[in-house]
């Protein structure tokens, strides 16, 4: 079996293997997250079912072991099985889970967060993502008294959104025409977007791209101007570009946000914070509700998260461990004169990307995907910082790098990367990092 280091071989992934062929026809797509699925990895080379986790390294069920730059696409901010959260959960689990009544943290928790990030004079509490966009969409409906939604980035699987993209059946027309996506950094677009209709501008403050003109300012300004509900969508950034999101790093107070992944290092939690007016809509004239929206394993885990966060000043970490890799492999790429690639984005998350001038774009990232597992590295071209993330971990990967680089080149000048391919290529991924998605009909 493979190691972190520098292997000859490929990974065995027998077990892998067969535990995929149990799941086709049994698992619609096989896979419950779309970014953990076999698709967005090189099928026959990468491993498909990981087994267990310490730090920033992973094991597949073969018995492989990899640095993790996926990280559980982003709720571990810590790293896997971190003591302090671990211990957390245990100490609550040995009192329950859930509660025929409400519990003390629900409570203490949101005390937590009212007292770091911006907006948060009222919060709720949920399982994903896509819960509390949801909600926040239902609230800026009821406070606004307007239907229309425009959104920019991935705000999660439900219909007001889904509806914009390619995957909109089982959705009624009718809601299909009430939610439109606009462009990031145009904030001309956006002001033409705007109608008399429009409850809510709902976008991701950074994906990769930076905001250009001040952006985010001029964005809270227009919204304001217009009556519409600004909504960051802080999935990504809350508690990782600082511990008080996106909003604190850029000094921009939307009316609402939401957030999940880092605030609870992997158990499901979820949150809607706000203006308190806006979410006083929740008292009683909008229903917002889940049995397991109290449920005390997150929660402990985010009160030990959080506190983690807070004392050992882990978004610094993570820029300052993430700024490594990104500016190493610029500098490598650059060096090997490599004009096709470059890591862009944020320190804390950073994304490896290729130019089609140079070939496919995902036969190349393929390519380099290969080679990195390989090397022992679980890699989607993504820089997914954990502060588990070690020097030890950003050295080799940089030297892995090195080692890489250098072949792409060579397949690429001799036109063969395709051939140079041990499995079937990545397949394109449902999201994009800019201009996101498009319909048909425009906003009037």
């Amino acid at each position: 079996m493979n190691t972190v280091t520098f292997n000859t071989d490929f990974p065995p992934i027998r077990r892998s293997q067969e535990l995929y062929e149990r799941a086709l026809g049994l698992i619609p797509s096989v896979t419950q997250t779309l970014a953990k699925g076999p698709q967005q990895h090189i099928r026959g080379v990468a491993p498909i079912y990981l087994q267990r986790g310490k730090g920033s390294h992973v094991w597949d069920v073969d018995g492989n072991e990899y640095l993790d730059f996926t990280m559980g696409v982003g709720p571990l901010s810590l790293g896997y099985c971190y003591q302090p959260v671990d211990e957390a959960i245990r100490a609550q689990l040995a009192d329950g889970i859930t509660f025929s009544l409400m519990h003390p943290l629900e409570v203490e928790v949101a005390e937590m967060i009212r007292d770091l990030i911006p907006n948060a004079e009222a919060i709720r509490f949920s399982k994903t993502g896509a819960d509390v966009t949801s909600a926040a969409i239902r609230a800026a409906r009821a406070f606004t008294g307007r239907t229309k939604v425009l959104c920019c980035g991935y705000h999660g699987w439900h219909d007001w959104y889904i509806s914009v993209t390619d995957r909109q059946q089982g959705i009624p027309q009718a809601i299909q025409d009430l939610s439109y996506t606009i462009p990031y950094n145009d904030i001309e677009g956006v002001a033409a977007a705007i109608d008399d209709d429009t409850a809510c501008v709902i976008l991701e403050p950074v994906v990769f791209e930076a905001p250009r003109d001040n952006f985010l300012q001029r964005l809270r300004d227009l919204c304001r101007e217009r009556g519409v509900l600004l909504i960051f969508d802080e999935m990504w950034t809350g508690f990782r570009m600082a511990l008080g999101g996106a909003q604190e790093y850029f000094g921009v107070t939307p009316d609402l946000a939401c957030y999940s992944k880092a605030v609870a290092n992997g158990m499901p939690l979820s949150i809607l914070c706000g203006r308190r007016d806006v979410m006083d809509v929740f008292e009683s004239d909008v229903f917002f509700y889940t049995t397991f929206g109290g449920e005390a394993l997150s929660l402990a885990a985010a009160k030990a998260t959080i506190t983690e966060l807070r004392d050992k000043d882990v978004p610094a970490n993570l820029a300052r461990q993430g700024r490594k890799l990104k500016d190493g492999y610029n500098a490598i790429a650059s060096d090997l004169d490599l004009s096709y690639t470059k890591c862009a984005g944020y320190d804390c998350r950073s994304i490896v990307t290729f130019d089609a001038a140079a070939g496919n774009p995902l036969i190349l990232k393929s390519f380099v995907q290969q080679e990195m597992i390989r090397n022992g590295i679980l890699w989607g071209g993504f820089h997914n910082m954990c502060y588990a993330h070690s020097d030890a971990d950003v050295s080799y990967t940089l030297e892995v790098y090195r080692r890489v680089l250098p072949l792409l080149k060579e397949a690429v000048e001799a036109g063969n990367v395709a051939d140079k391919l041990k499995g079937q290529p990545v397949e394109p991924v449902f999201r994009k990092t800019t201009k996101f998605h498009t319909k048909p009909n425009t906003p009037q």
